[in-house]
């Protein structure tokens, strides 16, 4: 009778709980989570989280592969912006400005500008934010701006209090009274480098104005100021990892040795003596060595995983893949298991992440204020000269197009798409990465061309219209 009462109290606390995350049961027992805000959180544990996510990327291959597998897919060559301003000559001006411009757009002039944009989204992967300071430069050969990149180490986080005027610093980053960022506190140099301080001014922060600092970031929860580390969920599955496959590795190393044990049950026996100067015994390939009665000789024999660690180490890799957001066989390169329908539903997965961190983070929080800026200069030092026309600025940008695995089957795609008016001719040279009037200047000039040199190709029109020509 106690059993079953006690069974009984057992499914009626059970029933209680309206929600088994919430129970308090022994499965739960040792889950202690943190209701703490989330920029509380990465107080505490951004530095960490940072500092291992510099290391992993640097030491661990499937990191640093990770990385370049988003960076390229996200950037590739350049997001290209295409000037949306009504007059024609306007927006070829500018277009031949701005790319005159991207050459010198880097303070250091190691990258032109969409080198910076691969550099900004790799910081971001790696540290969690990625800061940009916008610089004037009167030198400068076309329009008097500068970019210079800096690490999120450099944002001196140790600054938090509030200030007389109402302001209030958090994590090296001043709000006013209505939230508003109006400030950031960066070194003048990377607190890590290992320069002299008194020399390189490592520790002295200064204060720069909100409008000429870029925070890049991906936010995850409503509030946050900082931005986390993309590998923090998987970094101790890779960090354990690699200490399993150089245990691993270790045990092959020790089983490929074969070491031998002789049992001598003769103490007097001359077999296998050692010679004098010898330190080791010596066995050659082929020798076949006959023992006295009363010698014994074993070789060690390693225990073996089996055929378990493929099987192991893959079903890691996929669960690594997933927390970084990209496919397995990106991570790892390894397209023994795929065909043409699984490999194209695992891009167009990841291709759509892509374009929602092209647009979101890259263009909208790095392109879009350099470009207005970049706009401001070039008209306040005559580069350019405003037309009549209030959407003088108006721009949209333009990414790298992602190749498929059958490139025929999309170009037929496209081409009915075209064909039954569910896009435009534009938007699908977009979509591959191209500005349209270029593309359209160019294949005038081919048409020219060719038919001055009396070249004849499918693309040339003669005048005379066909099935195969665009309506």
């Amino acid at each position: 009778m106690k059993i079953f009462n006690s069974i009984a109290n057992l499914f009626k606390k059970k029933a209680q709980t309206p929600y088994d995350g919430a129970g308090q049961g022994k499965r739960l027992n040792n889950w202690y989570p943190t209701g703490s805000s989330i920029n509380s959180i990465l107080d505490s544990n951004l530095s960490t989280l940072r500092i291992r996510s510099h290391d992993i990327i640097r030491k661990n291959p499937y990191a640093a592969n990770a990385v370049e597998a988003i960076v390229s897919n996200c950037i590739g060559t350049g997001i290209k912006p295409q000037s949306k301003a009504r007059d024609a000559d306007f927006r070829k001006r500018i277009q031949e400005l701005w790319l005159q411009w991207t050459d010198e757009a880097d303070v250091a002039g190691i990258c032109d500008f969409y080198g910076l944009q691969a550099l900004v989204l790799r910081s971001v992967i790696e540290c969690g934010e990625c800061f940009v300071r916008i610089k004037t430069d009167r030198q400068n050969g076309t329009v008097p701006l500068k970019l210079q990149v800096l690490e999120a180490e450099h944002l001196d986080a140790s600054k938090d209090y509030p200030l007389p005027n109402g302001h209030i610093i958090k994590s090296g980053i001043e709000f006013d009274k209505s939230g508003k960022r109006v400030a950031y506190y960066l070194y003048k140099e990377h607190p890590g480098d290992s320069c002299k301080l008194n020399s390189c001014g490592g520790r002295e922060s200064v204060r720069i104005p909100a409008n000429e600092v870029l925070h890049i970031y991906k936010p995850l929860r409503p509030g946050q100021i900082r931005g986390e580390p993309w590998l923090s969920n998987v970094l101790l599955k890779l960090h354990e990892l690699d200490q399993y496959e150089d245990a691993e590795l270790v045990r092959k190393k020790t089983a490929a040795m074969f070491a031998g044990f002789v049992t001598r049950l003769d103490p007097d026996s001359e077999i296998f003596k050692q010679e004098e100067g010898s330190d080791l015994y010596g066995l050659e390939p082929g020798t076949m060595q006959f023992l006295d009665p009363g010698e014994d000789i074993k070789f060690s024999t390693p225990a073996d995983v089996g055929g378990t660690y493929e099987i192991f180490i893959k079903q890691q890799l996929r669960a690594i893949s997933v927390g970084l957001g990209i496919t397995y066989e990106q991570l790892t390169g390894d397209l023994s298991g795929v065909n043409y329908s699984s490999i194209r539903a695992g891009l167009l997965e990841f291709r759509r992440r892509c374009t929602a961190l092209q647009h979101n983070l890259i263009v909208y929080q790095f392109c879009r204020p350099i470009w207005n800026k970049w706009i401001e200069l070039a008209v306040l030092s005559n580069s350019i000269k405003i037309p009549n026309d209030k959407n003088f600025a108006a721009v949209k940008w333009i990414p790298q197009g992602f190749a498929w695995v059958d490139p025929l089957k999309e170009q037929k795609a496209q081409m009915e798409a075209v064909r039954c008016g569910f896009k435009s001719r534009a938007e699908v040279v977009s979509e591959l990465g191209y500005d349209v009037e270029e593309i359209d200047e160019e294949i005038k000039n081919d048409n020219q061309r060719a038919q001055k040199m009396g070249l004849k190709f499918d693309s040339v029109l003669d005048g005379e219209s066909d099935d195969t020509s665009d309506e």
